[in-house]
C-alpha cells in the first residue's frame, strides 16, 4: 500500500508513516490488520518487474478439494417398487406335495343313480359313482446368488449389506415368477393359470355403450361407459355364473371380482342418482370383494404380463356346497441349497416349485373380455 501525500524513500520510513496513519484509517472504517507498511517510493518502479518475475506453476491449477470429500451418501436406501403379486389374494394358495413330486392327481367324484318304480319283487334302480383323475405337472425353477469378498467390502463402504440385498432380490424374483405362473401356468406342461385353464368357459363380450364401442375406458384414459352400463356388464357375468352352476350361486355368496387397476378405478363412475358402481355392487352383492391385478389389463409394452386380447374381468365364487372352487398351489416356496465357497467368492442356489392354479370347479368362474 502506498501514500500519495509524502515521499517515502526507505522501508523504515514507510512503516513509521503507516503506523501513524493506521488509527485515522480505522476511524473511517478502513481496518487492514494484515498491512504493516506503505510501499516505499523506491520500490514502485520495480513492481511490475516483480510480477513478471513470478515463476510458473509446476502443478495443475486447482482451488478445490477432491469431490468425494464433499459428497454425502444418504444412509437410507430406496428400493425400486414393483407391481403387487395378487394371484394368491384372489384365488388363495396352498402347498401340495414336495419338490420330488412331478405329477399330482386331483380326484373328482360324480354321483350317479337311477330310480325305478317300486315293486315287492322288483330289483331295479342302482346308485353309483363316477371318478376322474385330472392331473397337473409341477415346474421347478431356480436362481443363483454370487458374491465376492472384495465386492462385499466395497459395498460395505457405502453402508450396504450386499448379501442381504441379494437375498431380498431372490425372494422378490421368485415370488414374482410364482405369481406369474398362478395366472398363466407354464407352457409345455399340464400346468395352467387362473386366466388360461382349459376348463374355463369362454368369456362374455361387453354390451355396446352409448359412447360407442364396448370398453369402459377409452384410449385417453377417460371413463366413457356410464355407471349403469358398467354395472350391467358385471351383472351379465354374474348371470352367466348362476347358469353355469345350475342355480347353486346366490347373490349373497362370497365372491371375488378381479380386474385390472384401471378398470377398478372405473367403478367410481357415478350415475344420475349420485350412486356409483361400487355402491351398486355392494348393495346387490353384499359379500363381493373387488381385487385388482395388472395381469387382467391389456398386454402392452408397459404391461407385458397383460392379456393379449384386451382388458379382462373374472367373477369367482369362493366355494360351492362347502367345496373351494380352486386355489393356487406350490410344492416349494424357497428351498435354500448349501453355500459353495470359491477361492475368494461364494455362491448359493435357491429353488421353488409351482403347480400353477388348480381350478377344481371351472363352473365357479365366469369372465368377460374387452372391457
Amino acid at each position: 500500500m502506498t501514500s500519495h501525500t509524502m515521499k517515502l524513500n526507505t522501508l523504515e520510513e514507510a512503516r513509521r508513516a503507516w503506523a501513524s496513519h493506521a488509527p485515522q484509517h480505522a476511524k473511517r472504517g478502513v481496518i487492514l490488520p494484515g498491512v504493516t507498511s506503505y510501499i516505499p517510493d523506491g520500490w514502485k518502479e520495480n513492481f511490475e518487474m516483480a510480477m513478471d518475475a513470478q515463476p510458473t506453476m509446476n502443478t495443475d491449477p486447482n482451488s478445490a478439494v477432491p469431490a468425494m470429500l464433499t459428497t454425502m451418501i444418504d444412509p437410507e436406501v430406496f428400493r425400486i417398487i414393483f407391481t403387487p403379486n395378487e394371484a394368491a389374494n384372489i384365488f388363495g394358495e396352498q402347498k401340495k406335495g414336495s419338490w420330488v413330486d412331478q405329477t399330482a392327481m386331483f380326484p373328482v367324484v360324480e354321483a350317479t343313480g337311477e330310480v325305478s318304480s317300486y315293486g315287492d319283487f322288483v330289483s331295479n334302480g342302482r346308485a353309483g359313482a363316477n371318478t376322474n383323475w385330472p392331473q397337473r405337472q409341477s415346474y421347478l425353477f431356480q436362481i443363483v446368488t454370487e458374491y465376492g469378498e472384495r465386492e462385499l467390502e466395497m459395498a460395505g463402504l457405502a453402508k450396504i449389506n450386499w448379501v442381504s440385498e441379494l437375498d431380498q432380490a431372490v425372494a422378490i424374483s421368485m415370488d414374482k415368477y410364482q405369481n406369474l405362473t398362478y395366472f398363466f401356468g407354464v407352457r409345455g406342461l399340464a400346468n395352467y393359470g387362473l386366466l388360461n385353464d382349459p376348463g374355463l368357459s369362454a368369456p362374455l363380450t361387453p354390451s355396446t355403450k352409448a359412447a360407442t364401442g364396448t370398453k369402459w375406458i377409452n384410449a385417453s384414459g377417460q371413463v366413457v361407459a356410464t355407471a349403469n352400463e358398467i354395472f350391467n356388464d358385471i351383472q351379465a357375468v354374474y348371470i352367466q355364473l348362476v347358469n353355469q352352476t345350475g342355480g347353486n350361486v346366490k347373490a349373497n355368496a362370497k365372491m371375488t371380482l378381479a380386474l385390472s387397476p384401471s378398470r377398478e378405478a372405473a367403478l367410481t363412475q357415478t350415475n344420475s342418482f349420485n350412486v356409483n358402481v361400487a355402491d351398486l355392487l355392494k348393495k346387490n352383492f353384499p359379500n363381493l370383494t373387488v381385487t385388482s391385478a395388472v395381469q387382467y389389463g391389456a398386454q402392452t409394452a408397459a404391461n407385458p404380463q397383460g392379456v393379449a386380447a384386451g382388458e379382462f374381468l373374472q367373477l369367482i365364487v369362493d366355494q360351492v356346497k362347502g367345496q373351494k372352487s380352486g386355489y393356487c398351489a406350490f410344492n416349494e416356496k424357497m428351498r435354500a441349497h448349501k453355500i459353495i465357497p470359491g477361492l475368494s467368492s461364494f455362491s448359493q442356489k435357491k429353488t421353488g416349485g409351482t403347480w400353477g392354479a388348480i381350478v377344481r370347479a371351472p363352473i365357479c368362474i365366469a369372465s368377460m373380455l374387452g372391457i
